[in-house]
């Protein structure tokens, strides 16, 4: 029983990394697109490659969370405790990485939504968002004379 699942749990290791390196080698290219489209079409205070880090950093949270999960599926099947150490010291530097990737994803858009002009509100002729998640804006009506 215990090689069945030392077997099953190995192999989870290895599709739980799989999955980690797709997303983000997908995080990685879409970065790299990004950058490169903000390179050759400038916006004002470098809002398109802000954007880009911050889904980047995204891309990179969800890779990390699903390493560090393999890590810890890993520390329950390895047999030494250098091997445990091993995996528990990596384990905790994606710890950290993530914790510091989520910590500016957080103030990014702390900061983008305080000079988003929130003080400022919602057009007066705005409706609520669509079932797309985008503002709908009516036209004023002309006043009747």
């Amino acid at each position: 029983m215990k090689e069945w699942l030392t077997a099953i749990a190995e192999n989870a290791v290895v599709i739980i990394h799989a999955m980690a390196l797709v997303i983000i080698v997908i995080g990685t290219v879409e970065a790299f697109c990004r950058s490169i489209r903000a390179v050759f079409s400038p916006s004002a205070g470098g809002r398109l490659f802000r954007d880009a880090y911050l889904r980047y950093a995204r891309w990179l949270v969800g890779g990390l969370t699903f390493q560090l999960a393999a890590d810890i599926l890993e520390t329950s099947i390895s047999p030494t405790w250098d091997d445990i150490g091993r995996v528990g010291a990596i384990a905790v530097i994606r710890t950290f990485l993530n914790f510091f990737l989520e910590r500016d994803i957080a103030e990014a858009e702390r900061h983008a939504s305080e000079a988003g002009g929130a003080a400022a509100g919602p057009p007066q002729n705005a409706h609520p968002r669509d079932p797309a998640g985008h503002q709908r804006v009516v036209p004023e009506k002309e006043p009747e004379r």
